[in-house]
């Protein structure tokens, strides 16, 4: 594997005003969901770890993860709960406002291949993993890349509504962020991971419209934002770290590194699903050159 990532997915539900609306989109998601279909889509090969309910959308998840193809071997069923949801309502001018519908199915420690984690080039986990409940195995799994010298990617991915306890959230975080060797943070999130911001790790914060920066070996990089139109932002930030670890792993300097993940971003942005028009290894080129 070039990436190892383990996260929950879920159906998406999106609709207006649910309370009027009497029409919705479906489709399914996940911070690490997105992460692993970005990074096939350009030619990376990625394993994603979850688990999800004996249903059709949990089947639908692990469908659409397998026509991405992103190895999901390693998954689990739970026959006998169901897959969670989130509840999207666009409304316009403002952010989507996103309610979780979570259920019992729940990745649990025994179900982290070490051995398959050691084998890859990158473990990427999320603070949305960390803030649900595989919180346990995404430990276990960062211990299991830490002891056999693979790379540890994180993602803070903050939600305030996943963290009733703010002090909690600070000290949760904090030691993850600390135990990665590459770590995504937005600038409203950088007092959240204090500690994590000295040493040699690489980090990049990402400031919306205002780019994106990174510090490596000493030196700052920054890339500016692409213009794009803007349908939902959800799962941008998560679009960025597949395009920034793709680069990353090709060995890319730390500005083209960037500005693959804005690319990605601005893609992920532009319409109403996190992941779906992602671009492809093939179309790469030419989009790189426009940017």
């Amino acid at each position: 594997m070039d990436v190892y990532t383990l996260g929950e997915a879920f159906g998406v539900v999106t609709s207006g005003r649910i309370r009027h609306e009497h029409e919705a989109r479906l489709d399914v998601a996940g911070a690490e969901f997105t992460v692993a279909v970005g990074l096939s889509r350009l030619g990376h090969r990625v394993g994603w770890l979850g688990k999800v309910g004996g249903d059709e959308l949990g089947a639908r998840i692990l469908t659409a993860l397998r026509g991405e193809g992103v190895d999901v071997s390693d998954a689990r069923v739970d026959e006998g709960s169901p897959t969670g949801i989130l509840l999207k309502e666009s409304r316009l001018g403002q952010a989507s406002r996103v309610t979780y519908y979570r259920t019992g199915v729940r990745l649990a420690q025994g179900n982290v291949p070490v051995d398959r984690i050691a084998a890859s080039r990158v473990l990427h986990v999320s603070g949305i993993t960390a803030a649900l409940s595989a919180r346990d195995a995404m430990h276990a799994a960062v211990r299991a890349a830490r002891t056999a010298g693979v790379a540890v990617s994180v993602a803070i991915d903050y939600h305030d509504q996943l963290w009733p306890d703010l002090r909690e959230a600070e000290e949760i975080l904090s030691v993850l962020a600390c135990s990665a060797d590459v770590l995504f943070v937005r600038q409203t999130e950088l007092d959240l991971v204090k500690p994590a911001l000295t040493g040699d790790r690489e980090v990049i914060v990402t400031r919306g419209a205002r780019g994106a920066s990174v510090r490596v070996d000493g030196v700052r990089h920054d890339a500016a934002s692409l213009s794009a139109p803007v349908v939902d932002p959800n799962g941008s930030g998560d679009a960025f770290v597949a395009g920034y670890l793709s680069a990353l792993l090709e060995g890319l300097h730390p500005a083209d590194r960037l500005r693959r993940g804005g690319l990605l971003a601005a893609f992920a942005s532009s319409g109403p699903s996190d992941w779906q028009g992602l671009p492809t290894r093939a179309e790469l080129p030419l989009l790189e050159l426009d940017a």
